[in-house]
């Protein structure tokens, strides 16, 4: 199951649910019908209406360990051994993405850097011929 999960994680939902449905694990089923339900929930708790599923996302996916049952296999010499039939939790949490806009290019700015570094240019100017007169002192 957590081989199943990890492919989904962070995708957008249509992507997931393609993964899923050609997925040959047979976890995928499973995973499949509680990404379905996660869908349709949020679609009917929502206020406004239809959701996009296109903007929608898989923002959690996480695998839990659940209760195992506890069967017993005749061994040979009278022994038994102890099959567990073991379960989980999968919890997925889907989430809306929010639409970025898009900012206009604006015009390139004239920086205000060049008058800093003639300056800063000066000054180094300045450092070199003091490095100079000690040095022929």
């Amino acid at each position: 199951m957590m081989l199943v999960i990890d492919l989904i994680r962070g995708h957008g939902v249509d992507q997931a649910l393609a993964m899923l449905h050609f997925s040959p694990k047979h976890a995928a089923r499973t995973a499949e019908k509680v990404l379905r339900s996660a869908i349709s929930n949020i679609q009917n708790k929502d206020e406004s209406g239809r959701v996009d599923t296109a903007t929608l996302f898989v923002k959690e996916a996480f695998v839990n360990g659940g209760p195992s049952m506890k069967r017993v296999m005749p061994a040979p010499m009278g022994r038994a051994f102890r099959i567990r039939k073991r379960s989980h939790h999968l919890t997925i949490i889907i989430a809306q993405r929010e639409a970025r806009i898009a900012a206009k290019p604006s015009a390139p700015k004239k920086p205000k850097a060049d008058a800093s570094v003639a300056e800063a240019g000066e000054t180094k100017k300045k450092k070199s011929t003091k490095q100079k007169t000690s040095a022929s002192k």
